[in-house]
Protein backbone atom coordinates (compact mmCIF):
# COMPACT_ATOMS: atom_id res chain seq x y z
CA UNK A 1 0.00 0.00 0.00
CA UNK A 2 1.10 3.58 -0.60
CA UNK A 3 -0.12 7.02 0.37
CA UNK A 4 -2.00 8.93 -2.33
CA UNK A 5 -3.13 12.57 -2.21
CA UNK A 6 -6.91 12.77 -2.24
CA UNK A 7 -7.66 16.38 -1.43
CA UNK A 8 -7.04 19.52 0.56
CA UNK A 9 -7.40 19.91 4.32
CA UNK A 10 -9.01 23.31 3.66
CA UNK A 11 -11.84 21.47 1.84
CA UNK A 12 -12.56 19.23 4.85
CA UNK A 13 -13.32 21.34 7.94
CA UNK A 14 -14.05 19.66 11.29
CA UNK A 15 -17.50 18.06 11.34
CA UNK A 16 -17.52 17.20 7.65
CA UNK A 17 -17.01 14.24 5.34
CA UNK A 18 -15.79 14.12 1.75
CA UNK A 19 -15.72 11.54 -1.01
CA UNK A 20 -12.48 10.57 -2.74
CA UNK A 21 -11.93 8.28 -5.69
CA UNK A 22 -8.61 6.59 -6.36
CA UNK A 23 -8.57 4.28 -9.35
CA UNK A 24 -11.64 2.11 -8.92
CA UNK A 25 -11.83 2.66 -5.15
CA UNK A 26 -14.20 5.09 -3.42
CA UNK A 27 -13.42 6.39 0.06
CA UNK A 28 -15.14 8.47 2.73
CA UNK A 29 -12.77 10.83 4.54
CA UNK A 30 -14.09 12.11 7.90
CA UNK A 31 -12.93 15.04 10.00
CA UNK A 32 -14.19 14.54 13.54
CA UNK A 33 -12.95 17.40 15.69
CA UNK A 34 -9.74 17.71 13.69
CA UNK A 35 -9.02 13.97 13.66
CA UNK A 36 -9.07 12.54 10.13
CA UNK A 37 -10.06 9.00 9.26
CA UNK A 38 -10.72 7.14 6.02
CA UNK A 39 -12.96 4.20 5.30
CA UNK A 40 -14.51 2.38 2.39
CA UNK A 41 -16.86 4.88 0.75
CA UNK A 42 -19.57 2.46 -0.40
CA UNK A 43 -22.28 1.45 2.04
CA UNK A 44 -22.73 -2.35 1.97
CA UNK A 45 -26.49 -2.01 2.56
CA UNK A 46 -27.42 -0.66 -0.89
CA UNK A 47 -24.24 0.82 -2.36
CA UNK A 48 -24.83 4.37 -1.12
CA UNK A 49 -22.03 6.97 -1.32
CA UNK A 50 -20.88 7.45 2.28
CA UNK A 51 -18.62 10.37 1.36
CA UNK A 52 -21.74 12.26 0.27
CA UNK A 53 -23.42 11.67 3.62
CA UNK A 54 -22.93 13.60 6.84
CA UNK A 55 -21.39 13.20 10.26
CA UNK A 56 -23.33 12.54 13.43
CA UNK A 57 -20.73 12.82 16.16
CA UNK A 58 -18.11 10.18 15.33
CA UNK A 59 -20.32 8.38 12.80
CA UNK A 60 -20.66 8.86 9.06
CA UNK A 61 -24.27 8.45 7.94
CA UNK A 62 -25.18 7.11 4.50
CA UNK A 63 -27.36 9.58 2.58
CA UNK A 64 -29.52 6.85 1.05
CA UNK A 65 -30.91 4.91 4.02
CA UNK A 66 -29.14 6.42 7.05
CA UNK A 67 -26.95 3.45 7.90
CA UNK A 68 -24.18 4.78 10.17
CA UNK A 69 -20.57 3.69 10.69
CA UNK A 70 -17.93 4.70 13.23
CA UNK A 71 -15.43 6.82 11.29
CA UNK A 72 -12.45 5.38 13.19
CA UNK A 73 -13.31 1.68 13.17
CA UNK A 74 -15.75 1.26 10.27
CA UNK A 75 -18.18 -0.64 12.53
CA UNK A 76 -21.91 -0.27 11.81
CA UNK A 77 -23.87 1.36 14.65
CA UNK A 78 -26.60 -1.30 14.60
CA UNK A 79 -24.74 -4.52 13.74
CA UNK A 80 -21.11 -4.79 14.86
CA UNK A 81 -20.63 -7.69 12.42
CA UNK A 82 -20.97 -5.19 9.54
CA UNK A 83 -17.65 -3.43 9.23
CA UNK A 84 -16.09 -1.28 6.52
CA UNK A 85 -12.38 -1.34 5.72
CA UNK A 86 -10.42 1.57 7.18
CA UNK A 87 -7.28 3.19 5.77
CA UNK A 88 -4.40 5.15 7.29
CA UNK A 89 -4.53 8.93 6.79
CA UNK A 90 -1.82 11.56 7.05
CA UNK A 91 -1.60 15.28 6.38
CA UNK A 92 1.36 16.94 4.70
CA UNK A 93 0.95 20.70 4.65
CA UNK A 94 -2.59 21.17 3.28
CA UNK A 95 -2.64 17.79 1.48
CA UNK A 96 -4.68 14.85 2.76
CA UNK A 97 -3.16 11.49 1.88
CA UNK A 98 -4.63 8.02 2.40
CA UNK A 99 -2.92 4.65 2.26
CA UNK A 100 -4.73 2.65 -0.43
CA UNK A 101 -4.06 -0.85 -1.78
CA UNK A 102 -1.80 -1.03 -4.84
CA UNK A 103 -4.50 -2.78 -6.90
CA UNK A 104 -6.91 0.13 -6.37
CA UNK A 105 -4.45 2.68 -7.75
CA UNK A 106 -3.86 0.86 -11.03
Amino acid sequence: MAFVKIGSLAALPPGSVMEAEVGEGTYAICNVGGQLSALDGICPHAGGPLGQGNLDGEKVVCPWHEWAYDCRTGVNDYDENVKLATFAVKVEGDDILIDVPQTVRE
